[in-house]
């Protein structure tokens, strides 16, 4: 199976080969601000299931709470976030949920930083709280 993800304006394209070896919901502080969400929405990948990148690219990097790097790459025209690089996760993609615009892709097994979501925000009952 191959699933394409892409940005706003669809400029920045990864498309992907297989299916993804975790899919989670992240309520961190740094998460939060770079979706503009009280969570963000992933499924990881391995790089070897990268089978063609479109389109032009930028890259931020920072630091996490543990204080290893981790890159963000977005669209320079529209700033949509495709997907990330981590240094805890070597040859690993994380790529945003959201880019692949499929209301069939599979749930989220997990939520994050739980602690840091909304006390107004309610999680299915189906998603493991770590």
């Amino acid at each position: 199976m191959q699933r394409t993800a892409s940005c706003g304006c669809r400029r920045l394209r990864l498309t992907l080969s297989g299916e993804p070896r975790r899919v989670y919901l992240c309520a961190c502080s740094e998460c939060r601000r770079a979706t503009g969400s009280v969570f963000a929405h992933r499924a990881i990948f391995p790089e070897s299931a990268i089978v063609a990148t479109r389109g032009e690219s930028s890259v931020w990097r920072r630091r996490s709470d543990a204080g290893r790097w981790i890159e963000q790459v977005f669209c320079p025209g529209c700033g949509g976030l495709v997907f990330m690089r981590a240094q805890a996760m070597p040859g690993a993609i994380s790529v945003s949920v959201g880019s692949f615009a499929d209301p069939g892709f599979p749930p989220p097994a997990a939520i994050h930083n739980q602690s840091h979501q909304p006390d107004w925000y309610c999680l299915a009952d189906n998603v493991a709280k770590n």
